[in-house]
């Protein structure tokens, strides 16, 4: 039996019970809302050209989420899910990493695609699903996935990438990859037995992957104060034995900086790290869904004054690497072009219907085949059911 995983402290003669708060947990904070910096903070590694890259990310996020929100609204979409208020997490995670790194997300992480350069056309043919979309129309939108960007499709379930995650970390490090993988989840996420399960494989084997939890404070209208009673997220990482740091979500350089010292950290030690990204979803969960019933208009006004865009922007404004006519030009430019890559996808074609039977096997099984020639006759028979592929049955 290994008993050195068992870390022996003082040795007492009376019983005692170690409190579940008895770790304390400090939280990174590196930029204030004014946009000067925390006295004896050390900043990130980012340099002017980096300090634009990631504003100009987080204004495209900003743009994108305000304009389909409206277009699922008008009926254009079916569904959507807005970052309102945390987009630094995802932006700033993904600028802390190497393009070689694997991101999976959970589905508010649009802005790490954002930041790795996934085109506005792009983004808009998952969300119509049209023939363009790289996923064949398969997924809801907002269900990105890009190989060329090493982002791993999600998944709609809850947490299935959190073990996916430490199992792709693990063969980055059997392979000698000068690669980790970050994966993205909620505190609500952090419920499910895959967490758990996720955290224990990366913490025995030495995987080199960074688990970051968007702590938003709502699983969708559960407060955190209902989903559990410990520490936060981030101590359940240190009870798995790993690294772990705290940090305030909403600041972008506490973000890049922490993931900057995870990624160095898993590469060079081969080993997991927790990250627990303090925010606040200031938006509803999805357009499903209505806060109203479940939070007040004044804890979200509170929220407001934290904005990670207008920090960062009063930041770049005092660096002189940012004024005010950028900014003006920035948002109208990103609401046109949006606005116009909109109507340009909803009038691409869906895909054909035999996309619903490739790419699962080589050749398509017979099986298949046949299900797929019933469904093209039903289609024929009934055409005026099926107004967007009946008139491209072959």
């Amino acid at each position: 039996m290994n008993t050195d995983i068992y870390k022996e402290g003082p040795v007492v003669h009376n019983a005692a019970f170690i409190d579940g708060h008895s770790v304390e947990i400090p939280i990174l904070k590196i930029l204030q809302q004014d946009g000067t910096v925390y006295q004896g903070a050390e900043l990130p590694n980012i340099d002017e050209e980096h300090a634009v890259k990631i504003y100009k990310a987080l204004a495209f996020h900003r743009a994108l989420d305000e304009r389909m929100i409206g277009a699922q609204r008008q009926g254009r979409i079916s569904f959507y899910m807005a970052a309102l208020g945390e987009e630094a997490a995802s932006i700033g995670g993904a600028a802390g990493l190497e393009a070689q790194d694997m991101i999976m997300a959970q589905y508010r992480e649009q802005g790490a695609l954002i930041y790795r350069g996934f085109s506005l056309e792009n983004f808009m043919n998952q969300m119509f699903s049209n023939e363009k979309d790289l996923g064949k129309g398969r997924q809801m939108p907002i269900h990105y996935g890009s190989n060329e960007l090493n982002y791993m499709t999600i998944s709609s379930p809850l947490g299935t990438q959190i073990p996916q995650a430490a199992g792709y970390a693990y063969g980055q490090k059997l392979q000698g990859k000068d690669a980790v993988t970050l994966c993205y989840f909620g505190e609500g996420a952090a419920s499910e037995g895959d967490f758990h399960a996720g955290l224990n494989m990366a913490a025995v084997h030495n995987a080199p992957v960074i688990f970051f939890c968007r702590n938003n404070g709502y699983a969708i209208s559960t407060p955190s104060d209902e989903q559990y009673v410990g520490n936060g997220i981030a101590s359940r990482g240190v009870g798995y034995g790993m690294k772990t740091i705290r940090i305030d979500g909403n600041d972008i350089l506490a973000v890049l900086k922490a993931v900057q010292l995870a990624r160095a950290y898993a590469i060079e030690e081969s080993k997991p790290v927790m990250i627990e990204a303090m925010s606040y979803r200031l938006g509803a969960h999805s357009t499903s869904d209505d806060p109203s019933g479940y939070r007040t208009k004044e804890e979200e006004e509170k929220w407001h004054a934290h904005d990670p865009l207008s920090r960062m922007k009063s930041w770049m404004l005092a660096q002189n690497w940012w004024d005010e006519a950028q900014e003006t030009a920035l948002f109208d430019q990103l609401r046109e072009d949006i606005l116009a890559a909109v109507k340009v996808a909803e009038k691409i074609a869906k895909p054909p219907v035999e996309d619903l039977v490739s790419d699962v096997y080589d050749q398509v099984p017979e099986h298949l085949q046949k299900q797929l020639a019933s469904l093209k006759a039903h289609i024929k028979k009934y055409p005026e059911a099926y107004p967007l592929t009946a008139g491209r049955i072959k």
